[in-house]
């Protein structure tokens, strides 16, 4: 037996274990409804036993065998992840109706799903025929599909969309992805190419760890925290989230302003921001150096994506934004289920802007724009707690950069907010968020107390 080769095999009968358990989650569980959350919690807790054996074992892999390993291996979970329908989110039903509707020629932001417009672009796995009874109630098939009223025209349709009779709320350059994913292939595909799409993004973000892992002197082999996360394979595969998009631009930004080329940095940057704003929070630890050059050309991309837009339907291009901060309880101050149980609704919003400025100009004045790593997961994952949104695919622009800090605790963030994700309980998303701020603070302060960096991979 060649060298090494002992290792790689218990390394890869695991990753294929958690391949065969993602497929029975997806294809046997089916869609996460409330009573299917046992069965869920338990393969998934096995797949993350598995996964964190996998990486243990992968660290005594050589490491010149190790990049082909973590990318064979992310590709095999990746294809399990894509071997049957969304299970917790239906947002990639939208992804693949805009992407259908920009290869007609038609701009995303100018009619809504319902709008009977666009019906002859409905496919039939996203409008499906439903049951009309006697008394002209429409009865949908199956629990994901839904009757709507349609617009500009009588009568109901059955749609897998969710917020169907409200204008998409995805930035152009995610619009630009879904156009892409649905450019060449038939709008019967269904899931498959938005799938296909998030593990691209899984596979470029693996690749760009490796390679940056190594430039900075820590171990490469490491990039499998990432790609073969469970987390990761579900929400940005399986469910297809543009997060993941949105989380590669942000790496790549950092990496190329972390090398001192801020121009080409704010460029990557302006393209993450106009996939999903999140990454916006990236930005604090990045500004001491020529702040003024990465501003301008990340504001100057968003806005050059925007224009094209913006001339074609004119401020529709805000999409239902508005509607969803107010639906999410961001303009109430209901959202943020930490502040909220200790302020009135009223001043939750307005204090967490303001610890989060805090945050941002404490670490903008203390970080080292070359090694800004620590500190971005630190303002990415305070803001999910703070902010604590009810979707956990938000927590996939933490990941990389949790491999690249080793700041292993965050991970906390990342699983709580999934826990979440699939319990909206909001007693129970305290309780959850307490337990996870408990936890990130007590390993913060016993890293300092023993002034070790590394106390997380410990």
């Amino acid at each position: 037996m060649r060298a090494g080769t002992h290792r790689i095999l218990p390394v890869a009968a695991l990753v294929v274990a958690i391949a065969a358990l993602t497929v029975a989650l997806i294809r046997g569980v089916g869609f996460i409804t409330l009573d299917r959350t046992p069965a869920y919690f338990a393969i998934e807790g096995v797949c993350w036993t598995l996964f964190a054996a996998a990486v243990l074992l992968l660290l005594r892999v050589p490491r010149r065998a190790a990049p082909a390993v973590v990318l064979l291996g992310t590709v095999l979970l990746g294809a399990a992840g894509a071997s049957g329908p969304p299970n917790i989110s239906t947002d990639s039903a939208r992804y693949n109706w805009d992407g259908i509707v920009q290869d007609a020629g038609v701009s995303p932001y100018r009619f809504v799903p319902a709008d009977a417009a666009l019906a002859p672009l409905r496919p039939a796995w996203l409008f499906p025929a439903g049951a009309t009874a006697a008394d002209g109630t429409l009865t949908c098939p199956g629990p994901l599909k839904l009757p709507v009223e349609q617009i500009g025209a009588a009568g109901t349709v059955c749609t897998a969309i969710n917020r169907p009779t409200v204008p998409t709320i995805y930035p152009p350059v995610a619009e630009a992805l879904f156009a892409a994913a649905r450019i060449a292939v038939p709008a019967d595909a269904q899931y498959l190419p938005t799938q296909l799409l998030g593990l691209l993004a899984v596979l470029g973000t693996t690749a760009l760890l490796l390679r940056t892992l190594r430039s900075a002197g820590r171990d490469p082999r490491l990039a499998a925290v990432f790609g073969w996360c469970p987390f990761v394979v579900t929400e940005a595969v399986t469910n297809a989230h543009i997060d993941a998009w949105a989380a590669l631009l942000a790496l790549a930004a950092t990496v190329l302003i972390s090398r001192g080329r801020q121009g080409w940095g704010g460029v990557v940057l302006g393209l993450a921001i106009a996939t999903k704003f999140l990454p916006v929070l990236v930005v604090p630890p990045l500004g001491r150096r020529r702040p003024w050059l990465i501003g301008l050309t990340a504001i100057g991309t968003v806005a050059l994506v925007y224009v094209p837009h913006v001339l074609a339907v004119g401020p529709s291009v805000i999409g239902y934004l508005p509607g969803y901060l107010n639906e999410e309880g961001y303009d109430s101050g209901s959202r943020s289920a930490l502040l909220s149980a200790v302020l009135p609704d009223a001043a939750s919003t307005p204090a967490a802007l303001i610890l989060l400025a805090v945050l941002a100009v404490v670490l903008l004045i203390r970080s080292d724009p070359a090694d800004p790593w620590a500190a971005q997961t630190v303002m990415v994952g305070s803001a999910l707690l703070i902010l604590s949104p009810a979707y956990g695919w938000y927590s996939l622009l933490l990941v990389p950069f949790i491999v690249m800090s080793g700041r292993w605790e965050w991970f906390a963030v990342v699983i709580g907010l999934s826990l979440i994700g699939v319990h909206h309980d909001l007693p129970i998303m305290r309780s959850v968020l307490v337990v996870v701020l408990a936890m990130v603070v007590l390993s913060a302060l016993l890293r300092r107390r023993l002034r070790s960096p590394d106390l997380g991979a410990a």
